[in-house]
């Protein structure tokens, strides 16, 4: 079993054509995931010069290549929760949002050519317990009253049976409008698109210190291999850790990194593929601690959750993936002692209120805390803050949002165990 990303290690390597460091652009992007790939392919196609600074050795090779491979619509956080909070009209664009996402998402997959296994076959979220589906009906229900989404379906337990392939789920809430792809040959596709369109990409360089010049947008950017000035900067670095808090540590206070952990089992054939997940759609459980999966391309399962609230690691995604690998019998037994090819975690990169924040302060742009649904939105925020950029303040879903910092969040997340156990002990006794 590799501990590895499947979605890396399935798909070709991006080699950029970049070599030197350039002394100067227009937009400097800090980040090479998915909202700093897909803010550059915009900004370059505007016209601008842009570099994409990446810290690893690859782009995407962090929580954009390392998910469950969702392209889900509809919100992080119950829909009816969040409008009681900050009202009917900014939840309803909020979630709108979310549709939006998936459709820039399968709008960039066409116009580039992007051979991704791009599906929109929707997201079936599953009660595991009775009393979850009274919950999923109310869901349901408010979003078709408030015209948030006319498409959501309720399925009972026998239509759920009848295309998911176990004795675990008694009903389940359908959105309609949710998708799923390879990660990483949609990492490779817009990385090559961003280039084509004149952007340049820098792998293994990581961004030590931002020195503004000046009152404006201006900055200079100080990495390990040398200077770039540039009149705008986009930080896109999700939950990636630095090695030290420094000039990223206004945001590090305010997102906590979260392992997901996730397991894919060896290729089970087309014909046992499709009697498991015969509508071959993205699925989710109902529970704080859940599981999702979804079938690959090549018939595999991949199997996923949150099966420990600890950060990711060699030693951690293979004790892990044993949790998971339990996970995976209890829901489906029939799989008997299949092979587990790869197993690895990732990131979570979650704010306080599980719902992302983007926006300027002190003349740095920035985009992120997705809180494990930023597949789709990391691409729209990239597109969404290329044009916040270019002077269209109104492009942003999130703007305006207060994003104050998590108490006692300093560095290192010391109180992951704690909330780990207070979400499975909320789990129980729902």
């Amino acid at each position: 079993m590799k501990l590895d990303s499947y979605w890396t290690d399935s798909a070709p390597a991006f080699v950029p054509q970049a070599r030197e460091l350039p002394a100067q652009v227009d937009v400097a992007i800090v980040g090479g995931g998915f909202t700093g790939l897909s803010a550059a392919l915009a900004l370059a196609k505007r016209g601008a010069t842009v570099a994409v600074l990446e810290a690893g050795e690859r782009v995407a090779a962090e929580a954009s290549g390392r998910n469950g491979g969702h392209v889900n619509n509809g919100l992080a956080v119950d829909y009816a929760e969040v409008a009681a909070k900050v009202g009917v009209e900014r939840a309803r664009a909020w979630y709108r949002a979310y549709d939006d996402a998936v459709d820039t998402v399968a709008r960039l997959v066409r116009d580039e050519a992007i051979a991704c296994d791009f599906l929109r076959n929707g997201k079936l979220k599953l009660a595991t317990r009775p009393n979850q589906m009274a919950a999923l009906e109310r869901s349901a229900e408010r979003l078709i009253a408030d015209g948030v989404d006319s498409e959501v379906e309720i399925l009972d337990a026998a239509r759920v049976h009848a295309e998911v392939q176990s004795e675990r789920f008694h009903g389940g809430l359908l959105y309609k409008r949710s998708g799923q792809m390879h990660m990483g040959r949609f990492a490779q596709g817009l990385a090559a698109a961003a280039e084509r369109s004149g952007a340049q990409i820098h792998t293994g360089t990581s961004v030590r210190r931002l020195e503004r010049l000046g009152q404006g947008h201006a900055h200079r950017l100080h990495t390990e291999r040398g200077t770039v000035s540039a009149q705008q900067v986009l930080l896109a670095t999700g939950a990636t850790r630095h090695g030290g808090y420094g000039s990223f540590g206004w945001l590090r206070r305010r997102i906590v990194p979260i392992g997901s952990f996730i397991v894919v089992t060896e290729p089970l054939g087309a014909d046992r593929a499709q009697a498991l997940l015969s509508a071959r759609r993205t699925y989710v459980t109902v529970a704080n601690i859940h599981h999702y999966f979804r079938l690959t391309a090549d018939h595999r399962l991949v199997f996923g959750g949150r099966a420990r609230f600890a950060v990711s690691s060699p030693q951690t995604d293979a004790a892990s993936g044993e949790i998971l690998r339990a996970g995976l019998a209890e829901t489906f037994p029939q799989l008997g002692a299949v092979r587990l090819d790869y197993c690895w975690g990732g990131l979570v990169d979650m704010t306080q209120d599980r719902l992302p924040h983007a926006g300027e302060r002190n003349g740095l742009y920035y985009a992120m805390g997705y809180s494990g649904h930023g597949t789709q939105m990391s691409v729209h925020m990239g597109e969404r803050m290329a044009a916040v950029m270019g002077g269209d303040a109104l492009a942003n879903p999130w703007q305006g949002r207060d994003w104050p910092a998590i108490p006692g969040h300093f560095g290192p997340p010391w109180f992951l165990p704690a909330i780990g156990l207070y979400y499975t002990l909320k789990d129980r006794l729902a």
